[in-house]
């Protein structure tokens, strides 16, 4: 559901969760195949991570999957064309999954402090933030413990950034077939303790529909129902399809 952006209506709401999120965890889980993306084998309380790339949307739900399973609330903001179908096979359990809509630029600093400690992660795509806001929220942020995931580069200074390199897809044969899996390539980089750059080979998702590691899973073969011809005798037993794509 997408929610006011007024004040009086994000403290209301800030009351109302912040009792779920008192049990402080310094890491909230991430799915295991996402594991080594991040230093902490998690989203730790109070850090950035920017998502970038294509496909970055996909990644930045595949992210809290895990934490909302757990529990975990998340409030995503301004992320406009959110995909609740594609959150929703990508592990998020859309009944802790908050929608705020887009504030005023003006005012996107405010309405994102207004979230922090009552929410577990805020997902934001804020474009360009002053310099000033930035370093108050990013202070508010690890004082509160919220784990901030951004889409793109702009807004606040990342701990850490993945960036989606450009994709495969596998599972069509000669021009027809079905999409049944995404190879992504992950440029990690970052601060600090993250700044050791590597990349990470992943199935975004997998022919299952499931992501894991590209090292756990080598290859995604093509089932002879989803290459064969249409117009063969032997043709597919069900239509070709495109599951949902972030």
């Amino acid at each position: 559901m997408a929610l006011p952006t007024t004040a009086p209506d994000l403290a209301e709401l800030a009351r109302r969760i912040q009792p779920v999120t008192l049990a402080r965890e310094q890491t909230l889980p991430v799915a295991a195949p996402l594991r080594d993306l991040l230093p902490w084998g998690g989203l730790q309380r109070g850090a950035t991570v920017a998502v970038t790339g294509a496909g970055a949307r996909s990644l930045l739900l595949a992210l809290v999957g895990e934490a909302t399973a757990t529990g975990s609330w998340v409030a995503a903001v301004g992320l406009d064309d959110l995909g609740l179908v594609a959150a929703h096979e990508l592990g998020v359990r859309l009944e802790r999954l908050v929608v705020v809509d887009r504030p005023e630029p003006a005012a996107w600093a405010g309405v994102v402090a207004a979230l922090v400690g009552a929410f577990d992660v805020v997902l934001v795509a804020p474009g360009r933030v002053r310099a000033a806001d930035a370093r108050r929220l990013s202070a508010r942020l690890r004082e509160r413990g919220t784990v901030t995931v951004q889409l793109g580069d702009d807004g606040l200074d990342a701990d850490v950034r993945l960036d989606v390199r450009p994709a495969a897809w596998d599972g069509l044969g000669d021009g027809h077939g079905t999409l049944r899996a995404r190879r992504v390539a992950v440029r990690v980089d970052g601060r600090r303790r993250s700044a050791r750059r590597r990349d990470v080979e992943l199935w975004l998702p997998g022919p299952d529909g499931t992501i894991a590691t590209v090292a756990d899973r080598p290859s995604a073969p093509i089932s002879p129902e989803s290459s064969a011809s249409p117009c063969s005798p032997s043709g597919p037993t069900r239509r070709s399809h495109l599951t949902s794509v972030a």
